[in-house]
């Protein structure tokens, strides 16, 4: 199993160190690809429409790539999980201020450098749950992209197994009847998937120090 998983989960340079190289087209995409449900997701929690929650997406995403070469990871301000968060709450509120033309902009600035790690509170009528919003969506993206790696990444079957065991809840007796296979089989697929799932997991939090 750990060969397996060393094949799947190969070690490398930090997405972050990755996206200060604005050529990088590959690891921009998979931080796209990793991430704009998450900000779209919370957008629209928030209350935007589908067509305001995408510019969130792009604007944000543009923000990080205006930023990222001067990005200096540093945990003591803060991780880089929240800077995304302020990166996107000030591109929520922009969306906000676009609905009352008439109102002043704010005077603290944009909340979009990479100093502003710890703006917090309310911005523009964006309540303070935001945060708890966001973390219940980093979780759940982080699990849904992980599932959906590892079910790239290995054989189909071996992912049924799991997928009618765990998701749809069938007996092991019936899955293991269903694919032609042995029970034993249906409990390493849900043991081999789960521990794949788990380390994806890890590792995307580790591609953002």
């Amino acid at each position: 199993m750990g060969d397996l998983r060393d094949e799947l989960i190969p070690t490398r340079a930090s997405l972050i160190q990755r996206l200060k190289n604005w050529e990088d087209q590959a690891s921009w995409q998979e931080f796209f690809e990793t991430y704009w449900h998450l900000i779209y997701g919370v957008a629209v929690k928030r209350g935007l429409s589908k067509s305001e929650a995408q510019d969130v997406v792009q604007e944000t995403m543009i923000s990080v790539a205006r930023h990222m070469p001067a990005f200096k990871y540093d945990a003591s301000r803060g991780s880089f999980k929240t800077w995304l968060l302020n990166m996107t709450r000030w591109r929520i509120a922009d969306q906000v201020r676009k609905r009352m033309p008439m109102e002043p902009p704010p005077q603290s600035g944009d909340g979009s450098s990479p100093e502003d790690f710890d703006s917090g509170g309310p911005a523009n009528g964006i309540p303070p749950d935001l945060e708890l919003i966001w973390d219940t969506e980093w979780e759940r993206n982080l699990l849904e992209v992980a599932i959906g790696k590892a079910r790239r990444r290995l054989d189909p079957q071996q992912y049924q197994l799991f997928d009618f065991y765990v998701n749809k809840a069938w007996e092991p007796d019936r899955v293991a009847k269903t694919f032609g296979v042995s029970v034993n089989q249906v409990y390493l697929a849900k043991h081999r998937v789960t521990e794949l799932i788990i380390h994806e997991v890890e590792r995307l939090k580790n591609e953002l120090i």
